[in-house]
C-alpha cells in the first residue's frame, strides 16, 4: 500500500480537492464536488463521498496527510501549521475576518478529525505570502489602537502568488522580474506588487472583500455607503453582508451572471457595462500599486479570468497603454505565455496558477521537517 496526500479547499457550496502521490508529489487526480449546505449532500456527505471515491478508485493507496487551504491566518499564522483542537479554536476567532470562507474550511477540518482521526491535517494560510509586505502599506488611516487589535491590510491569494513566484525564473524574462505585478483574476480577484518576487503590497486588505471588483463581491467601496445602507435604508448587518459578498460585482452590475464567459457571450448592454467596469477598476488598482515598486517591469495575468479571457486582458491593458505597454494581439488571442509585443516597455505574461501544487508542497515539506526533528 502506498501513501497519498490529499489537499482540500472547502467552500460554502463546493469542495475542491487534489490527490498527490508520495513522496514525489506527482498529481494523481483533481476535482470538485458540488453540494448544498442544507440538503442530503452537504459538506460532511461530500467529504465521505470523496474518501469513498479515493478508496474505490485508488484502492491500493491510503490518505495519510491532508493539507487545507485556509484563507485567513490573521497575525498569528504565517507558516504551515499542524492542526489540533487548540489551533482550531484560535482559527475560529478569525471567522469575522473571512466569514465567507473560514466556516466551511473549519467545518471540513473538524469533520475529518472526528471521522478519520488517524489522518494528519495541516493548514496553509493564503495570507502567509504577504508577511513580507512593507509595514507602512499594511496600515489603515485609523486610530492606532485599531491596528494593535489586528485591523490591518493582510492580502490574500497568497498560494497563487507564491506559485507564480516559484516558476518566474522559468516563465518570465529576467528583465521583467524585478518589479512585477501579478493579477489573480477569478471569481475572487486581487493583485500583488512584488519586488524581487516578494510581496510588497496588495489590493486586498483586512478581508477578501477589498480592492478589485469581483464575481459577486463589490471590491473597494466608500465606507459611507455601508453607513447609508444601515442608517437610511434600514438594512441589518446580515443583509449588508449578503449585498457586499454575494450580490455585487459582475453579477450585481450586469444583473445576469458572475461568469465572464456568459457576459462576453451576451448581447445585453448591462453585460458589456459590467465587463468594462471590471477592466477599468482592475487597471485603476494596478496603476495604484506602481508607486510601491518605484516603477514596473512586468505584469502577470493568472486565475480563471486572467488565464482564459483574452478580452479582459486586452481591455485592462488598453487603460494602461500610457505605461508604454504594447500588446501582441495574436499572442493574447492564442493565450500564449508571453503576450507583449517586441517594443513593449513592460513585459506581459499569462501564467496558469497552481495553488494545489503549492499547498501540497508546503504540507509535505512541513511534515517531513517535523519527522526529521523528532528522529
Amino acid at each position: 500500500m502506498s501513501d497519498v496526500l490529499l489537499t482540500l479547499n472547502a467552500g460554502s457550496s463546493n469542495l475542491k480537492y487534489s490527490l498527490w502521490h508520495l513522496p514525489d508529489l506527482i498529481s494523481i487526480e483533481q476535482g470538485k464536488i458540488e453540494f448544498k449546505p442544507d440538503k442530503d449532500l452537504n459538506l460532511d456527505a461530500a467529504l465521505v463521498q470523496l474518501m469513498d471515491h479515493i478508496y474505490e478508485s485508488h484502492g491500493n493507496k491510503s490518505v495519510r496527510i491532508i493539507g487545507h487551504r485556509l484563507v485567513h491566518g490573521g497575525t498569528q499564522f504565517y507558516e504551515p501549521t499542524l492542526l489540533n483542537e487548540s489551533i482550531e479554536e484560535q482559527i475560529k476567532q478569525l471567522i469575522p475576518l473571512a466569514p465567507l470562507h473560514l466556516p466551511s474550511e473549519l467545518a471540513a477540518i473538524g469533520f475529518i478529525a472526528r471521522r478519520y482521526p488517524e489522518i494528519k491535517q495541516v493548514a496553509c494560510f493564503d495570507t502567509a505570502f504577504h508577511k513580507t509586505q512593507n509595514s507602512l502599506y499594511q496600515q489603515f488611516a485609523l486610530p492606532k489602537e485599531y491596528a494593535k487589535n489586528g485591523i490591518l491590510r493582510y492580502g490574500f491569494h497568497g498560494l497563487s502568488y507564491e506559485y507564480i513566484a516559484s516558476v518566474a525564473h522559468e516563465c518570465i524574462d529576467v528583465q521583467h522580474r524585478s518589479r512585477l505585478i501579478v493579477a489573480h483574476l477569478g471569481n475572487g480577484a486581487s493583485m500583488c506588487a512584488m519586488s524581487d518576487l516578494k510581496s510588497v503590497t496588495t489590493t486586498m486588505g483586512f478581508t477578501a472583500l477589498d480592492g478589485l471588483m469581483m464575481g459577486t463581491r463589490c471590491g473597494e467601496l466608500d465606507a459611507g455607503v455601508v453607513l447609508y445602507l444601515m442608517q437610511y435604508l434600514g438594512l441589518n448587518d446580515q443583509q449588508i453582508e449578503s449585498i457586499l459578498y454575494k450580490q455585487s460585482g459582475l453579477l450585481g452590475v450586469s444583473g445576469i451572471s458572475s461568469d465572464v464567459r456568459e457576459l462576453e457571450a451576451s448581447n445585453d448592454k448591462n453585460a458589456s457595462i459590467a465587463l468594462e467596469l471590471f477592466a477599468f477598476r482592475a487597471a485603476q488598482k494596478l496603476a495604484g500599486l506602481i508607486p510601491a515598486l518605484g516603477g514596473l517591469d512586468g505584469i502577470v495575468f493568472t486565475g480563471g479570468i486572467g488565464e482564459n479571457s483574452a478580452f479582459i486582458r486586452e481591455k485592462i491593458l488598453f487603460h494602461l497603454a500610457w505605461l508604454g505597454i504594447q500588446l501582441d494581439v495574436n499572442a493574447n488571442q492564442n493565450h500564449s505565455s508571453a503576450i507583449h509585443a517586441a517594443n513593449s516597455l513592460v513585459g506581459i505574461y499569462r501564467i496558469p496558477t497552481n495553488e494545489e501544487k503549492m499547498l501540497a508542497t508546503h504540507t509535505y515539506t512541513f511534515l517531513s521537517q517535523q519527522i526529521m526533528r523528532l528522529s
